[in-house]
């Protein structure tokens, strides 16, 4: 298996990066399809082990964020990660437009309603971070929609500041009951969302993937990106840090997300529960009574 120093695409907040100096490519981590897919495949296997201990030891919880730009891959790359993944320790959450429900309650009660069980895996398909993306490059949102009183809207950069503190107390609470945080952003490049959009109208069986709506939110890419650069900068910390990958090679982005989310549940202190001497007398008698029963 190819060996990926994932410190490398690593954001801790120690110091500010630019999002237009990160890489969308980097080498090829794997040696043709049949490579991608035998190095996916043990991955997977030892993402599930190290699940079904964290679920036996039941202390941690970890929590998998993935923000990006329309056809960077968020769905394949959650797919192709977590597929290995038992069902009943995993739990997906994809965010989309808010419910009227949604809009009577603060912004962060829909996604701490999703946070993952101790045990399990939880991935968010998007998440609260849509409110320093989405709503700051059409701030009418706020105002139009989110039922906010006039006294909380004036002060736009104050909004966010307020929003970019939120968060972070968010994801330490979490951190301090257990919860391990990791947040993904597929760094996509223009020019192959254009790419992606083009084959969603070339091949029939892409058509329905296709929304004029994407088209429209591209026309935003600068002020996606600087928002995306922002919020960043002022949320990623060593206890929810960020991971900017580059998504322009599919296979490449999901063996680095892979090899991040196995990394970090090697680095939990979980175990399998240890039985006692009596127990194990106990668990011995059961069995010799099973072996009997015929």
């Amino acid at each position: 298996m190819t060996k990926i120093n994932v410190k490398e695409f690593l954001v801790e907040g120690k110091e500010k990066i630019t999002l237009s100096k990160m890489n969308h490519k980097v080498p090829l981590l794997y040696d043709g399809k049949k490579d991608y897919q035998k190095q996916i495949n043990a991955l997977r296997e030892e993402i599930d082990e190290r699940q079904r201990m964290m679920y036996a030891h039941d202390r941690y919880a970890l929590l998998c964020v993935f923000q990006a730009m329309d056809a960077a891959g968020k769905d394949s790359t959650i797919r192709a990660v977590f597929s290995g993944v038992n069902p009943h320790g995993l739990q997906v959450t994809a965010f989309k437009q808010p419910s009227d429900e949604e809009l009577d309650h603060n912004y962060l009660w829909r996604t701490t309603k999703a946070m993952p069980e101790r045990g399990r895996i939880g991935v968010f398909n998007r998440s609260y971070y849509e409110e320093v993306l989405v709503v700051r490059v059409h701030p009418e949102i706020l105002t139009r929609y989110q039922r906010l009183p006039k006294e909380s809207v004036e002060d736009l950069q104050q909004v966010w500041t307020q929003r970019y503190e939120a968060i972070r107390n968010f994801e330490h609470y979490a951190h301090q009951n257990g919860t391990r945080v990791l947040k993904f952003f597929l760094n996509v490049s223009k020019q192959e969302q254009r790419n992606r959009f083009i084959s969603r109208i070339d091949e029939a069986e892409k058509n329905w993937k296709f929304s004029e709506a994407d088209v429209k939110e591209r026309g935003y890419w600068d002020d996606y990106m600087q928002a995306y650069e922002d919020c960043i900068n002022h949320t990623a910390s060593k206890y929810a840090p960020w991971h900017i990958i580059p998504a322009d090679d599919k296979r490449n982005m999901r063996l680095i997300v892979s090899h991040i989310v196995l990394d970090t549940l090697k680095r939990m202190d979980v175990h399998y529960p240890k039985i006692s001497k009596a127990r194990q007398k106990e668990l011995q008698a059961m069995r010799s009574a099973l072996e009997t029963d015929l």
